[in-house]
C-alpha cells in the first residue's frame, strides 16, 4: 500500500483554517479528548501537531503518525515543543507500521474522516492496542438529524476533493462501536455553535476500549 497522500493545496491551507478553530474552542476540545491518555500513545493522522502540547503528564511517549509530506514537515517542526516526548513519522491508518499490542492509546482527532477505509483502520487500531488499552477521539460524524444528514451526503460530492479527502457524512459514531470497541464515554455537540452551521458542525469526543 502506498503510504504518500498528497494533498498539497489542503495542508498548506488547513494550517490557517485551523488556526481560527483552536482560537474559538478547539484547544479545549482537544484537551478534553487527550485527558484519558496515558503511556506509550500511537496518534493517527498528526497534521501539523496541533495535539502535542495537550498530551497529559500521564503520556510517556506519542509516535505521531502523518502520510501528507506538507503536514508531516509542519508536525516535525512543532514536536520540540511538547511537553511528553514526540516522534513523528509517515504511515497510513489502514496499515498502521506497528506490532499487535504495542500501544496502551491510540488518539484520532479529525482524521476518521479522511481515512480511505474506516473498517480497516479501526481493526488496525484493535491490532495495536495492548489489553486494557484505549482509544481517544475527537471527530466530526453525520448528523442525527434527518434533514441535516441529507445535506452532508449532498455537501460530500465536492467536499472530499476540496478538503483533502474529508467525507462530512461518515457515520464514525456508528462505526466505532460496530467495530469490536465499547464506547465508554462520549459527548456530542455542534461546533462552531450558531443559526447556519457548517457541514462537519456535529462532533463528538469520547474514549472507547477493545472488547
Amino acid at each position: 500500500m502506498n503510504t504518500e497522500v498528497n494533498h498539497p493545496r489542503f495542508a498548506r491551507m488547513y494550517p490557517k483554517l485551523a488556526a481560527w478553530a483552536e482560537e474559538h474552542g478547539a484547544q479545549e476540545h482537544r484537551a478534553e479528548s487527550l485527558a484519558p491518555a496515558t503511556g506509550r500513545v500511537l496518534e493517527i493522522g498528526a497534521g501539523h501537531g496541533l495535539n502535542f502540547p495537550h498530551y497529559p503528564d500521564t503520556v510517556t511517549e506519542v509516535v505521531a503518525l502523518e502520510p501528507e509530506r506538507t503536514l508531516r514537515d509542519l508536525a516535525r517542526e512543532a514536536a520540540p515543543k511538547a511537553r511528553v516526548p514526540v516522534t513523528v513519522s509517515d504511515g497510513v491508518a489502514e496499515r498502521l507500521p506497528a506490532a499487535d499490542a504495542s500501544y496502551d492509546t491510540v488518539v484520532c482527532s479529525l482524521v476518521l474522516c479522511s481515512v480511505r477505509d474506516l473498517p480497516t483502520t479501526l481493526a488496525e487500531i484493535r491490532r495495536v492496542l495492548r489489553p486494557g488499552g484505549h482509544l481517544c477521539f475527537y471527530e466530526h460524524i453525520r448528523s442525527h438529524s434527518r434533514g441535516f444528514a441529507a445535506y452532508q451526503c449532498a455537501v460530500d460530492h465536492v467536499w472530499p476533493h476540496i478538503s483533502g479527502g474529508c467525507r462530512v457524512s461518515r457515520r464514525t459514531d456508528r462505526a466505532i462501536p460496530g467495530s469490536g470497541f465499547t464506547m465508554k464515554h462520549v459527548r456530542h455537540f455542534r461546533f462552531p455553535p450558531g443559526r447556519n452551521p457548517a457541514p462537519t458542525a456535529p462532533f463528538m469526543i469520547g474514549l472507547a476500549v477493545p472488547e
